[in-house]
């Protein structure tokens, strides 16, 4: 039973799986519960999806290599769908600095300096190992799942292999990097460029192929040939993968559902000493990962317990139910959208309800976005009283001081 496996009261020592913004909320989570916490980071910074990689030649373009090249799958010109006030973790609001981009909605750059910001706050850069790719988690001592279950985690930092053991592991790996792609007949034979949206960067590739475009729908290029299409690029989301992780079976990614997961975060069999930040989809993230962060410290310096196995289990088969009932599909299993589900998560560890102000700004944007997608991160005076609510609340009055 899970509930008589939760920890004790005592500092465990535990391996973060990525830099970004999961796993940097959850390294300080652990640190503030006294644990002893390492991050490993295949990139040379923090910042997870948000560190922007242009070199892309050597990714596989459709995504099909094991362990990917590149994680980030953000492009140059990319700027934020939602406003930078609803954004920050509760105690470290993303704030405009002068010098940096100070527009509600900024580009990609502005949320990796906050993410750099946030390490150096903390002091978490310390504790985070660059450029190291997680290439193995596995249980020590399978089949036997007792209360002192342990992790072996090898990892490669260059040509440097490294096997260590953990009390507990907690992925946060992010999901918007291993392409979910089409079943098309044809695609292997197709001769011409096929690309996942994962390597889009810039626009400049695409220049100058076309020579003219033709009633009947052919496009000739300027090679001569023509055809209907010079290039595909899957457009086609992404799933949630996983390669390193090796639990015998216990938990899968079954059509893009990561399960069995309680509330999104842990299996049942394995929790607290396994657990998972950034699954849900469709949320305000940076709450909401910093409430799971929490609980999960909590749990494993035994502040809190989890229910019994069979009521977890209960629950996801529950939940599992409620989801098919509303013929919602498998792989939109972890898409949320739903506010009172995070509070109701929040409940779990007595952490703040995301605040009123929170939730209408990331409404107005999501309705604006649906009226004019070109123009409404530019555009925004409904939202002005509101936002004087928000800049007036504890969440920007009460800074954090490092």
């Amino acid at each position: 039973m899970v509930s008589e496996r939760n920890s004790s009261s005592s500092s465990k020592k535990v391996c973060v799986i990525g830099a970004g913004p999961a796993g940097l909320v959850a390294a300080r989570e652990l640190r503030k519960e006294g644990h002893s916490a390492v991050v490993l980071e295949q990139s040379h910074d923090v910042g997870g999806q948000w560190l922007y990689d242009p070199k892309v030649e050597e990714e596989n373009p459709l995504g099909k290599d094991r362990f990917l090249k590149v994680h980030s799958s953000i492009y140059a010109s990319l700027r934020l769908t939602s406003p930078r006030e609803i954004m920050g973790f509760t105690d470290f609001p993303f704030v405009a600095r002068k010098g940096r981009d100070m527009r509600r909605f900024p580009g990609h750059q502005e949320l990796f300096l906050y993410l750099q910001d946030f390490c150096e706050s903390f002091g978490l850069r310390e504790i985070i190992r660059f450029n190291t790719r997680v290439e193995n988690v596995e249980m020590l001592d399978y089949p036997v799942l007792d209360d002192d279950l342990k992790w072996v985690v090898r990892s490669k930092a260059g040509e440097k292999a490294v096997e260590e053991v953990y009390d507990a592991v907690v992925v946060a790996t992010g999901h918007y990097s291993q392409p979910r792609l089409p079943r098309i007949k044809g695609m292997d034979a197709w001769k011409r460029r096929q690309m996942h949206s994962h390597i889009y960067r810039v626009p400049d590739p695409f220049k100058n192929e076309i020579e003219s475009l033709h009633e009947d729908g052919r496009v000739l290029f300027v090679d001569g040939s023509w055809t209907v299409a010079d290039t595909i690029i899957y457009c086609t989301g992404y799933s949630y993968s996983f390669p390193f992780l090796d639990t015998k079976g216990i938990v899968v990614v079954d059509d893009d559902r990561v399960g069995p997961l309680y509330e999104h975060t842990f299996p049942p069999s394995l929790a607290p000493s396994l657990s998972f930040i950034g699954i849900p989809r469709k949320i305000i993230g940076f709450p909401f990962f910093e409430s799971q962060a929490k609980w999960i410290a909590q749990l494993l310096s035994g502040k809190r317990r989890l229910p019994s196995w069979d009521d977890m289990m209960q629950s996801i088969k529950e939940f599992y139910h409620s989801r098919d009932v509303a013929g919602i599909p498998k792989h939109n299993t972890h898409d949320v959208a739903n506010f009172e589900y995070c509070d109701k998560y929040a409940d779990y560890i007595d952490f703040p309800h995301l605040e009123e102000w929170r939730k209408e700004l990331c409404l107005s944007a999501l309705r604006n976005s649906e009226v004019n997608l070109e123009t409404y991160r530019d555009f925004y005076e409904e939202d002005e009283e509101m936002l004087r609510v928000a800049l007036n609340s504890p969440h920007f009055t009460h800074l954090h001081r490092p």
